[in-house]
């Protein structure tokens, strides 16, 4: 499960059997989730965090969002 970039205690990170899928990534914080589409940037889904949280995580992934690319292309050799 490579982890991409954690700040304000929260984790984006993708999971390795995921290659297949278009670019995306992952939000976690103990027990809560989200997963945002990178191309373009669309919210998935959520478990547990409330709409201002997922409004910070949508600002967040649209500012880190050519380094998770990036990453993934690497981790994935694309």
């Amino acid at each position: 499960m490579p982890e991409v970039l954690r700040i304000h205690g929260y984790r984006f990170f993708f999971f390795s059997q995921e290659g297949t899928e278009p670019h995306h990534i992952h939000v976690e914080q103990a027990e809560r989730y989200a997963k945002y589409w990178l191309t373009p940037i669309v919210f998935a889904e959520s478990r547990g965090f409330r709409s201002s949280e997922l409004r910070e995580f949508h600002k967040l992934v649209k500012e880190h969002r050519e380094w998770f690319i990036l990453s993934w292309d690497e981790y994935f050799d694309r």
